[in-house]
């Protein structure tokens, strides 16, 4: 995760100076409750108490950013926002909120020009800055992911947030259609005698002319994702605690033996599509069985590999669509 963090914030440019917009869709839950207090207890322990359903909010990386737009809360003010929109099509950004930054070093000066009644980071974001924004506003600190449940952390996060923003019903609705969208797709890939086939899902990087690929393990987001659709992760590298992120090169690939190999570049970042560009020629990614039988898949950019609901649904339908094709 730390390398893709820097990674797409090479790929960043400056930020817009575009003015700022409010929420522009009104909360899903009933506006009766508006103006009652709200409190929460976020990941870090920490007591975040709000007057009501915060509506100017403001969030430092881009699963929660994600969160807030499908839960019908524009945020207005968002960290690298020029690589929020490269990566993160599957759900984009319906406002012009403010660049607050980077997601690992956002200014403090810029989020409290916002004057938000809330602030939604990670745990990735270290403590001495959370410190500073709590000067600013209420922030609601997330786990940013948890090897042992990736899809429970996700719908964890979704649903506090939701509270703070007085969106559960909307949250709910969300939850629902992800697990109707994961049994839809699990019965097409059944349906076409793919149940149990050898998947494995990377990203890799080009940096300083060396390509470094990365592993979803079983406990990433999409390797959880991927064995609710009844495949089989063929990983065996471990991942790291909280992404399920492992790390190979080329030659790691030789382990994968005969799989179905899929993998998210992006074209807005050269770095990402090794793939398609210095292994095109290598003699050891072409020797692999998997490239030799053409059952590699580059699947649609802007899906954001650790987002929510949205972007694993469109992952979900990418997949079944790779496979069945």
């Amino acid at each position: 995760m730390k390398r893709l963090l820097l990674t797409t914030a090479i790929a960043t440019t400056a930020a817009l100076a575009l003015t700022a917009c409010g929420t522009t869709e009104p909360a899903a839950d009933d506006a009766k409750k508006s103006a009652e207090p709200i409190t929460l207890t976020d990941s870090t322990g920490e007591k975040v108490e709000l007057d009501g359903p915060a509506k100017k909010v403001v969030g430092t990386e881009w699963n929660v950013v994600e969160h807030l737009i499908t839960l019908g809360v524009d945020p207005v003010g968002v960290a690298d926002v020029k690589g929020y929109k490269t990566w993160d099509t599957a759900v984009p950004l319906k406002n012009e909120p403010k660049d607050i930054g980077t997601r690992g070093e956002p200014s403090v000066e810029t989020v409290a020009s916002l004057k938000p009644d809330l602030i939604v980071a990670t745990t990735d974001l270290p403590p001495a800055a959370v410190k500073q924004l709590r000067k600013v506003a209420p922030v609601l600190t997330l786990k940013a992911a948890d090897a042992a449940d990736p899809i429970g952390r996700m719908n964890a996060d979704l649903d506090a947030i939701a509270k703070a923003t007085g969106t559960t019903q909307k949250s709910e609705e969300l939850k629902k259609q992800f697990q109707a969208k994961l049994d839809e797709g699990k019965k097409k890939l059944a349906d076409a005698g793919l149940a149990g086939t050898k998947y494995a899902f990377a990203d890799g990087y080009v940096m300083s002319n060396q390509v470094s690929i990365r592993p979803y393990t079983s406990g990433s987001l999409i390797g959880a994702v991927n064995e609710k659709l009844g495949l089989k992760n063929a990983w065996t590298v471990k991942g790291d605690p909280a992404y399920g992120l492992g790390a190979t090169d080329v030659e790691g690939l030789t382990k994968l033996g005969d799989v179905q190999f899929a993998y998210v570049g992006n074209d807005g970042d050269a770095s990402s599509t090794p793939f398609t560009g210095v292994l095109a020629k290598d003699k050891v990614w072409t020797s692999l069985p998997f490239v030799k039988k053409g059952n590699v898949h580059r699947l649609p950019d802007g899906i954001w590999m650790f987002g929510g609901p949205q972007s694993m649904s469109k992952y979900v339908d990418s997949v079944v669509t790779a496979l069945t094709k």
